[in-house]
Order: structure tokens, then C-alpha cells, then sequence
């Protein structure tokens, strides 16, 4: 999850309310300080800094936490809204009948987020799409998405012996204009010089693009604000594409700079895969980002050809106790199907199970135990998955020489069955537990946020 910095500094500010009703004036000093500094070190600017210290500290004076809810949880609400009303409302845009022109400096990512966003609407709308490379400045770049969108329907239109991108667009146009939508990806520079200024303005012009995408690396901070600025005044920018915001701790700078150019944030980049675009809405990221979860994120990222009644059955016999390894195995590949165990526990309420708030080490260490784990149980037979307790000593040893694994490794997926099984099962008797399975079902009652 991107922004882990400014979590652990929300979270550290906010500790110090704990078994508190009130917090006197040097408490709430205190903790108003230490907030800044988690702003602050995430980049984001020091006027928004300001503004959200003050109205956090505002707000804090005046409004009494609703019954029920503890002051850590107000404090929590509060920092939500706030972070989520400087990052703005969602924009919603129709993909059908649209060309969209994807713009950007060079190196910030266009062409890998031209691939992205081609594969995200064809699946989550089933329309026709193609793409055009326009990039005449950078070898390889039509070579790129080619191989990029090698195993999607989605069309790539290029011309690689061409040295003048108006034409390849133009091109482009008569030759798949007719699909429902239509992506060109451009050329960028170290700056927006005047070469590339008249550059897009001319292709502009000709495609009458209905979108114009700006794509910025997290990684410029907030450097992002008069990069898009300068780009809106050339093409009019509609929407902006945050990349590498996973692997940057200046992203909180970047999200923040081009919210205060008033160019809505519309996808976010998390990853290499074609599949690593989220559609960026600011009251789901901000909640995972305090570790409240986001249920509803985590069903987008099922891919179509997931089976969801089949789930549902999964969820319902480890619910009951009811849990084979094969059962296990299902699940396993499922999770596979929807990503890394590090993008699953980004999206579960902090806490949940004893899993939201899994250390990165130990994210890497259940991934890795998950493929281990399939190897294993590829090794045992249909009898001994859906009987496990049937695993003695001998069974082990063979399993453990068939898999290439240690006996060991065995006996810790064994353990592992165990442990899910005896947890889920005391979920019943457990209230604490009931109601963090009822808050991930979208019945929060504490903190105000959207599943």
C-alpha cells in the first residue's frame, strides 16, 4: 500500500488518545504537531499541511464524537474527511465513444499506462478498444505495446518506419477509428519544450480527443502541481494518471499537487502488470490508506473469470469449520487469481483476523508460503485433501519427497489448515470477531467510511 509513512504517523499521533474522553491543550497540541510532521514527511505541501492541522484542530474543539465512539475513532474520522475532501470527488467517465490522448514528460510511464487503461475498460465494459502509438522520439516504444497488449483482443496500431506522428495518427484514426474507444499514446520530453508543445497541439486538433490523460510518476513529489498546470494549459487536461505510487514515500506530494491544479486524479499505478490500474476514488483510498479496509476495491480486483458461487461455497464450509485442504487449495488459487497477498491485505480493515496490519516481511513470507504450500498438496492425493487429519508420518514423508519440499514444510501447511479452521470456527463465539466480519460486509458503525 502506498503511503505506509503517513499511516504510521497518523496512527502514532493518534495513540496518545487512547482511554481518553478529552484531551487538554497541551494533549491536543501535541498530537496536531505530530500530524503535520506525518503530512509533511509524506510530502504533501506545507499550505495543505496547514490547512488540514488547523481544521483537524478545529474540529477536534468543537465537535463532540458521536455516542459510542471513542476519541481515537473521532480523531480518525476527522483526518478522513479532511484527507479525502483535499483529494476531491471521483469523476465518472464513459468510456463508450470516447478518444482519449494520453500525455506526459517522458519517463513518467505513458505507454505501459496506455496498456493498462486499454485492458481495464475492455474488461470491465467488453467494448472494442484500440490503441495508437504516436511516438515517433523513443525506439521500441510501438515494439512495447505490442508485447504489452500481446495476449488481449485489444488492437495496437503503429507505424515504426514513420517519423511524423501527426500522420501515424492520422492514420491510426481511418484505419481503427470506429472501435468504442480509441487510446493514443504521444511522445514526451525532459520538459515541455516547444517542439513537443506544437507537437501535441497539432494531434490534438486532428483526433478532437473527447479525454486528455496526463500521466505523472509519483516519484516527482510535488513537482506533479505545475507539471499538470502547464500541461492543462496546453490541452486542456480532464484527468490525471498517478504511476509508481507504490514505490515512492513523495506520492502523498504528488496525489496532493495535482489536486490543487483542479485536474481530477482518475487511475492510479501500482505495479508492472498490465493489470496494476485502479480507478482512483479518493474516500477508498484514503480509507485503506488508514487502514479501514475497502471491501468493495477488493471485489474489483476479481478478474471475469472468477467464480464466484464457488467463493461463496469456500467462505460459507470455512465459516462452518467445515475446511479441506482442498478447500484450501481453491481458496489459494483464487487468491492468485486477484493478486499478491500484499495488494489483498491492503484492502482489509487494519486488524482483521490478525491480518490487516501484516508487516511487509511477513506479507512476502505468506506469498511465498501460498505457492509452497499448492506444490505440497499437488503431491496428495483427492482422499488425503479432503481428509487431512488422515496426515501421519509416513503419508508426510512421501508427500514431502513428491513435493521437493521437507517434511517440515508439511507439517507447517498442516498447521496452517489447523489454524484457519480453529479461528474461523470461533468467529461464533467470538463478538469482537462477528463484528469485524459485519464491518467488512459493509455495516460500519463507528467509523464513516465506504465499502
Amino acid at each position: 500500500m502506498a503511503l505506509e509513512g503517513l499511516k504510521a504517523g497518523i496512527f502514532g499521533a493518534i495513540a496518545a488518545l487512547k482511554g481518553k474522553r478529552k484531551l487538554d491543550e497541551g494533549e491536543l497540541a501535541e498530537m496536531i504537531k505530530s500530524i503535520r510532521v506525518a503530512l509533511l514527511e509524506a510530502d504533501f505541501n506545507v499550505r495543505q499541511t496547514k490547512e488540514i492541522s488547523e481544521r483537524l484542530e478545529s474540529r477536534m474543539r468543537e465537535e463532540e464524537p458521536r455516542p459510542g465512539v471513542i476519541l481515537q475513532t473521532h480523531a480518525l474520522n476527522i483526518i478522513y474527511t479532511e484527507l479525502v475532501r483535499m483529494l476531491g470527488t471521483p469523476r465518472e467517465i464513459i468510456p463508450h465513444n470516447q478518444t482519449i490522448l494520453m500525455v506526459g514528460l517522458y519517463g513518467q510511464g505513458k505507454t505501459t499506462t496506455t496498456a493498462k487503461l486499454a485492458e481495464w475498460w475492455r474488461k470491465k465494459h467488453n467494448m472494442k478498444i484500440a490503441v495508437i502509438e504516436a511516438d515517433v522520439h523513443r525506439p521500441g516504444a510501438y515494439a512495447q505495446l505490442q508485447q504489452l497488449l500481446a495476449d488481449s483482443p485489444v488492437e495496437v496500431y503503429g507505424e515504426p518506419e514513420e517519423t511524423d506522428a501527426l500522420t501515424i495518427v492520422k492514420n491510426g484514426l481511418a484505419e481503427v477509428g470506429g472501435a468504442d474507444l480509441v487510446i493514443i499514446d504521444t511522445a514526451g520530453r525532459d520538459r515541455l519544450d516547444e517542439a513537443l508543445q506544437d507537437e501535441l497541439d497539432a494531434i490534438h486538433r486532428v483526433a478532437k480527443a473527447t479525454e486528455r490523460f496526463l500521466v505523472i510518476d509519483a516519484q516527482v513529489g510535488q513537482a506533479a502541481g505545475p507539471v499538470a498546470a502547464s500541461f492543462h494549459d496546453l490541452v486542456g487536461v480532464t484527468g490525471v494518471i498517478v504511476t509508481k505510487l507504490d514505490g515512492t514515500a513523495r506520492g502523498g506530494g504528488a496525489l496532493s499537487a495535482v489536486a490543487t491544479t483542479g485536474a481530477p486524479i482518475v487511475f492510479i499505478g501500482e505495479g508492472e502488470k498490465v493489470s496494476d490500474l485502479e480507478k482512483f476514488e479518493s474516500d477508498r483510498f484514503i480509507s485503506r490508506l488508514l487502514g479501514m479496509g475497502d471491501i468493495r476495491g477488493l471485489i474489483d480486483l476479481a478478474p471475469e473469470d472468477l467464480d464466484a458461487e464457488e467463493a461463496a461455497r469456500i467462505a460459507e464450509r470455512l465459516m462452518s469449520g467445515r475446511f479441506t485442504l482442498n478447500d484450501m487449495y481453491k481458496q489459494m488459487q483464487m487468491m492468485s487469481k486477484i493478486g499478491t497477498v500484499d495488494k489483498i491485505m491492503s484492502h482489509m480493515p487494519m486488524g482483521f483476523m490478525g491480518m490487516g496490519n501484516m508487516s511487509k516481511k511477513q506479507k512476502l513470507e505468506m506469498q511465498t508460503n501460498l505457492e509452497k504450500f499448492k506444490i505440497i498438496m499437488d503431491s496428495m492425493t483427492s482422499h488425503e485433501k479432503n481428509e487431512p487429519l488422515v496426515l501421519k508420518q509416513e503419508r508426510i514423508k512421501r508427500i514431502a519427497l513428491g513435493s521437493g519440499t521437507t517434511e517440515r514444510d508439511v507439517r507447517d501447511l498442516l498447521a496452517q489448515w489447523k489454524r484457519s479452521r480453529k479461528m474461523m470456527k470461533g468467529v461464533r463465539g467470538n463478538r469482537r470477531l462477528r463484528k469485524q466480519m459485519k464491518d467488512m460486509m459493509g455495516d460500519m458503525d463507528d467509523v464513516d467510511m465506504p465499502m
